[in-house]
């Protein structure tokens, strides 16, 4: 008898999933038994429990009907068999086991031949080749959005004569009459006002463009909740608690789809355009895995496995926000830290090429037509200076703070949404909010525009030939400095007047994104995130700015900022700002910090960066633990069983397992006892998803677990191949069959469906240990024995609602398996 406990611990406290180290399953059937050590795992001989009398009225059924061996109808596998229902988690073990046989299969054939040699190769470059479809399907989709995003977000205020499908700034760009001091303005380009009256200027040119705003704000986003609702009402949200979910193992049967994917990418462009206070950058998570969905489905080794399709999606998802960032490395951190639930490092090299063929894609249809990735890609020329790290950690707490408020109020809407009858007027709240949202943005330059217009322009550097409000400084006439190292200087009436407008801004982008977010319209949080933190910092930078030069003489200020010096940059402050909000919402820190870096191309500003997402994590996980995703998460039910969450409560397997006390037995198939009408009423009469396999109900000795679907495919597939099966056959799940009596219609083999190394664990094994378990192996059930007998189960959603239980939350919230 061998004992693996030192093994589970080595196991318990690895960071890598173990599937990553290979191995086709647990090997034989596993029997536990009860020790000093609390349990163990003993491999043993498996019985058959076959009868061994010579009783002369019983006769073999193989005999009987003339042949030594019966037909078992999984040795010819049929459509469906292996595969799962919809809204059930996959079971990881088998997939892993299922992938490594088919390797073993194919490395043997390829010794065989030159042709079967070619086809193992074709089959190793398979992945990468999915990789590259799904990075240039990625980066085509996101420019486009890109591209229809500019031109839809300008035709709200006017349309260009000379080409109507050029947005505003591509249409001057063409122009040969447009002058530095006015390169906003051009003739080719007209607002509406000047279309419909012939009028640039006064009341009522200003009431036509503010109707015709609100007018094509309402009319984007109600078509775009149609869509959703009519054609894919998976298209809507953010995509990524989905994502999650899906990537931890459960399934979501259209989630992925090509209507979603054809769908979420023409409604992003349409709500993004509308003005409402969301972002693209969440959605081209979910599009990126829709192709690497589509793509998997062409290539049998990924659609007939779930687990190495989720291995695809997790490349997918980094593919997503390489293109949404312009930050392919950001991207891999970010599906490592923040979405993925197995990954091994095959996947994170696959990741790293989809990221950079989508980032490759990207730029070579230059959407904003700067030769850059995203729109507010900066540089800065003034290196920060230790004593700006306190007002770098204030916006840290900021950030925070803000996280904890948007995810408590958001949560809280959301509820109230599914469990009111605001839920069933989603298309009315979508108009209603668009409507709130265009009558109150409108007056306001800085909540007019576009979110990501807006952020580049707060990320940006003052430089001579700005003509922003915000750098409406009193110039010195006798300056003779170079263009990029302009020193301090008094803020004039323009930056005053942005500083206000940017309060005004800031309150309204708080409140109004709680209600946004959470639509049934597509609808990502990290470019509100960023704006909200961006004004904040922008001001926050200002202010600093300002102090430092009419206070330069202050101790703090004397060492680092003499007159005449450019000792603040603004923009850094909105950088810094934009991230510790996007932190304290998502929690990300590694990915986060890196995604920034590579937005702005500094590797100077990395500290104050990790300061600011430090920072707003520490602050926000005082006041809970969950990040937007997860809180989605649980708010929906799903079984997601999260790897950062911490189990230390001192329960038992036995107070966990069903059935409990008070409750009926365990339903059970036996190996050789039961007629094929006995499972029928059995998958009937119950719910469950498979069936522990015993010896008998008497003995209860394990023998392995067979899963109800496979249960239904099998009889019914058999009764349509094999003559002889009725309701009375016997079903048999030992490799001989059973002796029957003369006359007895013909027994059903189901040897094949049987899992022989079902996992399983003591009454006394601690939870702490079953939680880690289910975690690092993937589980959907284990069973619970004592010494070799069977006891109960313990499911996946049986353990979350333990876990739920423990902190005192409702454990009905998780709904499904």
């Amino acid at each position: 008898m061998l004992c693996f406990t030192q093994a589970l611990l080595h196991l318990a406290s690895g960071s890598a999933h173990p599937l990553a180290k290979g191995g086709s399953s647990l090997g034989l059937l596993k029997q536990d038994w009860r020790g000093s050590q609390g349990w163990c795992w003993m491999v043993c001989v498996e019985q058959t429990g076959r009868k061994t009398g010579t009783d002369p009225n019983m006769v073999n059924a193989g005999e009987m009907n003339g042949s030594g061996n019966l037909m078992d109808f999984l040795d010819e596998p049929f459509p469906d068999v292996g595969t799962y229902e919809d809204f059930h988690t996959i079971d990881w073990l088998r997939e892993k086991s299922r992938d490594t046989d088919r390797h073993r299969k194919i490395t043997n054939k390829s010794k065989e031949s030159i042709w079967e040699f070619i086809k193992s190769l074709l089959d190793a470059w398979s992945g990468w080749v999915v990789m590259l479809l799904i990075g240039l399907l990625a980066g085509t989709l996101a420019g486009v959005i890109d591209l229809a995003v500019d031109w839809m977000t300008d035709l709200k205020e006017g349309v260009c004569l000379s080409a109507f499908w050029y947005s505003h700034e591509q249409c001057c760009w063409t122009s040969n009459e447009t002058t530095f001091d006015d390169r906003d303005k051009c003739p080719q380009w007209q607002k509406w006002s000047e279309l419909l009256v012939n009028q640039s200027e006064g009341a009522s040119a200003y009431i036509l463009n503010y109707f015709l705003y609100i007018l094509w704000a309402l009319c984007f986003a109600f078509l775009a909740v149609s869509l959703v609702r009519v054609f894919a009402p998976y298209a809507c949200g953010s995509g990524i608690p989905e994502i999650k979910t899906i990537l931890s193992g459960f399934i979501i049967r259209g989630y992925l789809g090509k209507w979603t994917l054809l769908i979420k990418t023409v409604t992003l462009v349409l709500v993004v355009s509308s003005g409402l206070s969301l972002g693209k950058e969440g959605p081209l998570v979910h599009v990126a895995c829709c192709c690497g969905n589509f793509f998997s489905s062409l290539f049998s080794k990924y659609s007939k496995n779930e687990g190495k399709r989720r291995e695809v999606l997790s490349a997918a998802a980094a593919a997503g926000v390489s293109v949404a960032f312009g930050a392919p490395i950001g991207g891999v951190l970010f599906s490592l830290e923040e979405v993925s639930y197995y990954f091994p490092l095959k996947t994170l090299w696959r990741s790293f090429f989809a990221a950079l063929v989508a980032a490759f894609t990207l730029r070579s249809i230059n959407p904003f037509g700067n030769s850059r990735l995203v729109l507010f890609y900066v540089e800065y020329h003034t290196p920060w200076y230790m004593a700006e790290l306190f007002p770098f950690i204030l916006l840290g707490v900021f950030g925070g703070l803000w996280g904890t408020l948007f995810i408590r109020c958001n949560i809280a809407w959301c509820r109230r949404r599914k469990t009111t009858r605001l839920g069933k007027y989603p298309v009315l709240e979508v108009i209603v909010i668009t409507a709130i949202t265009a009558i109150i943005a409108y007056p306001n330059p800085y909540t007019r525009r576009s979110t990501s217009e807006l952020i580049s322009e707060l990320f940006n550097d003052c430089g001579a030939l700005e003509s922003s409000q915000l750098c409406d400084y009193i110039n010195d006439p006798n300056m003779t400095r170079p263009v990029d190292d302009i020193p301090d200087r008094p803020a004039g009436p323009g930056v005053y007047t942005a500083m206000w407008q940017l309060a005004l801004a800031l309150v309204f982008k708080i409140v109004i994104t709680i209600f946004t977010f959470g639509m049934k319209i597509p609808s990502g949080l990290f470019i509100p995130s960023m704006a909200v933190g961006a004004m904040a910092g922008r001001m926050v930078g200002i202010g600093v700015e300002q102090l430092a030069y009419h206070h330069h003489d202050w101790i703090i200020f004397r060492n680092w900022c003499r007159p005449g010096a450019d000792c603040v940059t603004p923009g850094l402050y909105a950088m810094v700002g934009a991230a510790a909000c996007l932190g304290g919402v998502t929690r990300m820190t590694v990915s986060l910090v890196v995604i920034m870096f590579e937005l702005t191309g500094g590797l100077e500003y990395i500290v104050p960066l990790m300061a600011a997402a430090v920072t707003s994590k520490w602050v926000a996980d005082a006041f809970g633990k969950e990040g937007i995703y997860e809180a989605h998460i649980h708010l929906n039910g799903y079984p997601f069983l999260d790897v950062k969450d911490e189990f230390t409560h001192r329960t038992l397997a036995t107070d966990v397992m069903r059935p409990r006390r008070g409750e009926a037995p365990l339903s059970v198939l036996t190996q050789d006892s039961m007629t094929v009408e006995d499972v029928e009423t059995l998958i009937k009469e119950t719910d469950y998803n498979g069936f522990p396999v015993v010896v008998s109900k008497d003995s209860e000795r394990l023998i392995g677990f067979a899963q109800r679907r496979e249960l239904i495919l099998a009889i019914k597939n058999a009764r349509q191949r094999q003559d002889g099966v009725v309701s009375n056959s016997i079903v048999y799940f030992t490799e001989d069959p059973p002796e029957l009596p003369p006359n007895s219609p013909h027994p059903l083999k189901l040897r094949r469906i049987l899992n022989l190394s079902p996992f399983t664990v003591t009454d006394h094994t601690p939870m702490e240990t079953v939680v880690d378990i289910f975690r690092k192996l993937g589980l959907r059930q284990c069973l619970v024995t004592r010494s070799g007998r069977l006891l109960g189960i313990i499911t996946k959603k049986d353990v979350l609602r333990h876990m739920a239980q423990m902190a005192n939350q409702d454990p009905e919230s998780i709904m499904f398996n």
